[in-house]
């Protein structure tokens, strides 16, 4: 019986043990913007656009300036981005191998902490399913307006006709009208709903939620791992009217990179819905309205994201709770002439960065290149979580910690149109079907404008180039030939 006690509090001590450590272990929330460019923030250097809780996230925390996506197979570039981030896996291996490894919340699942995901997930129900304990509110890859191609909200605006779009306006759906269902673990096992649609912004729902299990964690043993990937500001560019109202039209600055048109046909220019939002060639007045709806959503967002910030601190969460904020990628919204982000300008395929919490310093900000996907075996080194062998993307503590060098180069695709190859001081961009090539100097003429492939003194600097983009292309599993520029 002596024996049988000493075991008994031996056992009791052990599972005290367990449940301090894993109440110790770090927090962590993951915020997912859906479409917003990498300055589209006040504190990155947009003084036109309001972002005081972003701000304050980045005066806290640790600023990548050049993380980046890798592309798309698919004009959904968001699909390719957010399967990347789940499976670890690089851009060619993700599209299968998301389906046979270790999806990052799953293996935080499986190390203690309690995951939920609201908002957008768009990789199927499986894999939502496999990754969360919890979801609520899974939400669409975007939501449609009222009419859709043929409704209000596309070929807009045209100078002096009547816009019968209107961002504020309920009735034509998009972002008011959202349809979702949840997921719910149970003693038998997890259950999806129904489908069901709600009358409120998507961002607005996806904010209410995470502040719902940010009061249910409050006391819990488990640490938590929450992803909130919200739809703003993917068009429609909805909001209230009061953050419309925040940008006069007449306040709006056209970017530097303001073109009517593109040089040439990147591919698929008539019939990318993205591009197809306003008019062609586009317009001054066109632009500026998309920018101020663009500023208005983003701003929204901020304001949720600040709604999310205060119940962490109500709940005494904070100070052990690691806040990362990222994109899927960026957005032209009439840079270049385009309005997608089915190209490889860096308004396009980077994104804003920024991680904030325990021992992270704050108000510093690296240049390093980054993959935004990076994110899944960072957040796994800060949990002392084990990084699956399956994980491809580096982490980044590294970087933070020692200040270590990033990525040599960047990879960047899409479909069979582009292949991109940027470093920190050259992009090589190839049209395989369009038969056209960009050459741009990022220190001199960073807004990427002009195109010096056809200077002799620079093909020393394209053939090498090439030869990282094709040894970038084993290196991501893409099998498409290019023809070497320099025969």
């Amino acid at each position: 019986m002596r024996y049988f006690f000493l075991a008994m509090t031996l056992v009791l001590l052990s599972c005290n043990t367990n449940e301090k450590k894993a109440a110790q272990r770090p927090n962590f929330l993951f915020l997912f913007a859906d479409d917003q460019t990498f300055d589209a923030i006040h504190a990155l250097g947009n003084q036109q656009i309001s972002t005081p809780n972003l701000d304050s996230l980045i005066a806290n925390g640790f600023t990548f300036t050049h993380a980046f996506n890798q592309g798309s197979w698919s004009g959904a570039v968001c699909v390719v981005s957010r399967a990347m981030l789940a499976c670890g896996r690089y851009i060619y291996h993700a599209r299968e191998d998301i389906d046979r490894v270790p999806l990052w919340g799953e293996v935080m699942g499986e190390a203690g902490y309690n995951t939920f995901m609201t908002g957008k997930w768009h990789n199927g129900y499986e894999t939502v399913y496999k990754s969360f304990q919890n979801s609520k509110s899974v939400g669409a890859g975007m939501y449609e307006t009222k009419g859709g191609m043929e409704g209000p909200g596309y070929f807009r605006p045209v100078e002096n006709k009547e816009d019968t779009w209107s961002p504020y306006d309920t009735s034509l759906l998009g972002h008011w009208f959202p349809r979702f269902y949840d997921i719910t673990s149970t003693e038998e096992g997890k259950i999806r709903s129904d489908e069901y649609r709600v009358h409120r912004h998507t961002s607005e729902i996806y904010a209410d939620n995470a502040i719902e299990f940010l009061n249910q964690q409050a006391g819990a043993t488990n640490p938590f791992f929450m992803y909130v990937a919200f739809n703003a500001p993917h068009d429609p560019r909805q909001s209230p009217r009061e953050y419309v109202d925040m940008y006069p039209f007449d306040s709006i600055d056209l970017p530097e990179s303001y073109l009517p048109e593109h040089p040439f046909d990147q591919g698929e220019k008539m019939t990318l819905r993205d591009e197809l939002l306003a008019p062609i060639p586009r317009t001054e007045y066109a632009i500026k309205k998309h920018l101020q709806e663009y500023y208005a959503i983003i701003s929204h967002l901020d304001s949720q994201i600040g709604r999310i910030f205060k119940a962490l601190k109500k709940q005494n969460l904070d100070r052990n709770t690691y806040i990362i904020f990222t994109a899927d990628h960026g957005l032209a919204v009439g840079k270049h002439g385009l309005l997608g982000k089915q190209n490889q300008y860096d308004h396009s395929i980077r994104v804003p960065m920024v991680i904030a919490g325990p021992d992270i310093p704050g108000n510093r900000k690296s240049d390093a290149l980054v993959y935004l996907q990076s994110i899944y075996p960072t957040t796994c080194a800060l949990a002392g979580v084990e990084i699956p062998p399956s994980v491809e993307f580096r982490n980044l503590l590294p970087i933070i910690e020692e200040n270590s060098p990033g990525e040599d180069a960047i990879f960047g695709s899409y479909k069979d149109f582009q292949r991109m190859v940027r470093t920190t001081t050259h992009k090589l961009i190839i049209y395989p079907e369009a038969r056209e090539m960009q050459l741009f100097d990022l220190l001199e003429d960073p807004l990427e404008l002009h195109n010096s492939i056809d200077r002799p003194d620079n093909q020393e600097i394209v053939q090498s180039l090439y030869n990282q983009l094709t040894d970038l292309q084993q290196l991501v599993g893409d099998t498409l030939v290019l023809k070497n520029p320099g025969l």
